[in-house]
């Protein structure tokens, strides 16, 4: 039996390196267990997925632990994957899910350990941004995004980076739409508090 499951990986390799199959394909092989169709899925989504993960945590080692629980998390849960969205958007709800869960857990361990003079990262404000002594430099967008508070930051991308509506966020973060309109408002305020100075 281990030889003939070789011999089928062994062949689905070979036909691994054939771009030509689109995401649905590759996901109905990966459901069956073919790593290799799972790797390409990783090659295709892995970029936009990391870009994604950034947006939310403004920090690349937090960014690359948050791809790789998505899809860590993504592999375990494809047989319950029912393709009412794409997969790329199915991706997405699973690296907001990551994210959410990492805050969660700190928030947690932060309440354990709580130490006098801590600021609340929520009530940081962005005013601190450095600019460079260059007038005609551009401040960078994606730093200003990045020194959002995390809850602002989160409704600005998938808002207005990422696309997504108020009621599709309110579904992956499980909070009110009223709430999420709030704190967009506020991100686009600090941006604009942040890109006028």
């Amino acid at each position: 039996m281990v030889r003939g499951l070789s011999l089928v990986r062994h062949e689905a390799s070979v036909d691994a390196p054939r771009l030509a199959l689109g995401d649905d394909a590759l996901v109905d092989r990966a459901r069956r267990g073919d790593v290799d169709a799972f790797e390409l899925l990783y090659r295709q989504h892995a970029g936009r997925v990391y870009a994604l993960c950034l947006r939310l945590a403004a920090d690349p080692v937090v960014a690359r632990e948050l791809v790789q629980d998505t899809f860590v998390k993504a592999w375990d849960a494809l047989p319950r994957f029912r393709a009412d969205a794409s997969f790329t958007t199915w991706l997405h709800r699973i690296a907001v899910n990551a994210l959410l869960e990492r805050r969660r857990g700190e928030k947690r361990r932060a309440a354990r350990v709580s130490l006098a003079g801590d600021e609340d990262e929520d009530e940081r404000d962005i005013a601190g941004v450095v600019i460079g002594p260059d007038v005609a430099t551009a401040i960078d967008l994606e730093r200003a995004i990045g020194a959002l508070p995390p809850g602002v930051r989160r409704a600005f991308v998938l808002h207005d980076v990422e696309g997504y509506t108020h009621e599709e966020i309110a579904t992956m973060t499980g909070l009110a739409a009223g709430t999420l309109r709030a704190q967009l408002h506020r991100a686009r305020q600090l941006l604009k508090r942040a890109l006028s100075l």
